[in-house]
């Protein structure tokens, strides 16, 4: 069965097409629930806008399923709170 931890491991691996970066570096993740066999992510982009915001959701959702016994993957896209890079992710990003 899959952990949070495997998934985590996942998202690790997906990076945002315009940044370069993956989306747990970027703290786009706000929450990773496991229950059972089915994953629920809660998310958001650094816009509201993001033209990528599809794509990346449907990429984070095939990756999940490779996992062991993963049935359904769930993401949940929210924009509250707004995005915003800490100082530690601002200092890698050099803005």
């Amino acid at each position: 069965m899959a952990t949070k931890e495997n998934v985590i491991e996942v998202l690790k691996k997906v990076d945002d097409p315009e940044i370069g970066i993956d989306v747990w570096t970027l703290e786009l993740i706000y929450g990773v629930d496991v229950i059972g066999n089915n994953v629920r992510i809660r998310m958001t982009f650094t816009t509201p806008m993001c033209p990528y915001g599809p794509m990346l959701v449907e990429e984070i959702k095939s990756k999940i399923r490779e996992l062991n016994e993963v049935n359904e993957v769930d993401v949940e896209i929210t924009f509250d709170p707004p995005w915003q890079p800490s100082e530690q992710l601002r200092a890698t990003l050099g803005v």
